[in-house]
């Protein structure tokens, strides 16, 4: 098993003078820790950078978010994707509040049983917050792990991510104070030098013992996952407006696509959105195709087509579960981030 005492050293000497300081979420408040480190994943740090004091003024800490209404989270967590995280966040702040007393446990494997809280966030969280010697484990750390010790394996298989698990608790620094600035130098380390393409290795502390960079493998290591075929998926939205030019947004079921968010009647295909429409006294010839709409999601490519029209007067009023929302009061729901863009003041 590769083992390196200098690695720890050299990594908190160069995080300290090198690493990323100043960032908003670098205290040691684990409600802080804990919202920076779910918005982080998957997302980059300049996005974040602008979400994340809004969201914090919003919902100053755990006892806010809790008793939060679901709408208001969404609302606050549009455009950065990945809307699990915020129904997750939101529960397990309910979580902490009714399990915990409102306090953030301190212990890796308590923070596990939150919703949303994987084994690396939960290790992000305790070391951060708490200084405990917890390891983290991000696709960023993967990297710089199988670059300086040249570890080779299929990134799919479990005993190889249980190699790198192994591999990653083993290069813990000794002294439990300086986790904050080895886990945040690993992040940093992986972010900004030791990247997927183009790595400045000039500038790695790791450079003479980084055994990928001695056998000319940066490029190599680590291996790219083989990624699947992205299934397409069609929907259709239908773009409804009164008299008042007030927009229809019907609430997204919880599960499935933008769950809980607020969005435009969506349908599976044609038919049932002229079923919808003529239910509102139109007729399919005085719907108005609008230019289509594509988005990638992690594991599917959506390709929307959207109808408009506007209401007739007087028109029928069917049972709805819909709400009507002015282009003024649009941003106050949490909307899917391609139909923010839709319906967008230049585009209305």
């Amino acid at each position: 098993m590769p083992h390196s005492p200098s690695f720890a050293c050299r990594l908190i000497a160069w995080q300290k003078t090198s690493g990323r300081h100043g960032l908003a979420w670098q205290v040691s408040d684990p409600y802080c820790v804990w919202l920076s480190e779910i918005m982080l994943q998957q997302t980059q740090v300049a996005t974040v950078s602008a979400y994340y004091p809004r969201f914090l003024a919003a919902f100053p800490n755990v006892h806010a978010l809790a008793a939060a209404a679901q709408d208001e989270v969404l609302a606050l967590w549009a455009g950065l994707g990945y809307y699990s995280r915020a129904r997750n966040l939101h529960k397990a702040a309910q979580q902490i509040v009714s399990d915990f007393g409102g306090t953030f446990p301190a212990e890796r494997r308590e923070l596990e049983t939150l919703c949303g809280v994987g084994r690396s966030t939960a290790a992000a969280i305790a070391a951060f917050a708490f200084k405990q010697r917890e390891t983290i484990l991000d696709g960023n750390v993967k990297r710089v792990l199988c670059r300086v010790f040249a570890l080779d394996g299929n990134p799919a298989d479990k005993a190889f991510e249980q190699q790198l698990w192994t591999v990653a608790e083993s290069l813990l620094p000794e002294c439990a104070d300086d986790m904050p600035a080895y886990t945040q130098g690993l992040m940093d380390l992986g972010a900004t030098v030791c990247k997927r393409s183009k790595p400045d290795c000039p500038a790695c502390p790791m450079t003479d013992i980084c055994q990928a960079k001695a056998q000319n493998r940066t490029a190599e290591l680590p291996r790219r996952k083989v990624s699947a075929a992205v299934p397409e998926v069609p929907l259709f939205w239908l773009k409804l407006t009164n008299g008042k030019g007030e927009i229809l947004l019907v609430k997204r079921p919880q599960q499935g696509i933008w769950a809980g968010l607020y969005c435009l009647p969506c349908f599976d295909d044609e038919t049932a959105l002229h079923r919808f429409a003529a239910a509102w006294g139109i007729a399919p010839v005085h719907l108005r195709a609008d230019t289509p709409v594509k988005h990638r999601l992690t594991h599917r490519l959506l390709r929307i087509a959207p109808f408009a029209a506007t209401l007739p007067d007087p028109h029928p009023t069917p049972e709805c579960n819909g709400t009507w929302v002015s282009a003024n009061a649009l941003a106050n729901h949490g909307l899917p981030k391609p139909l923010a863009r839709y319906l967008a003041p230049s585009n209305l």
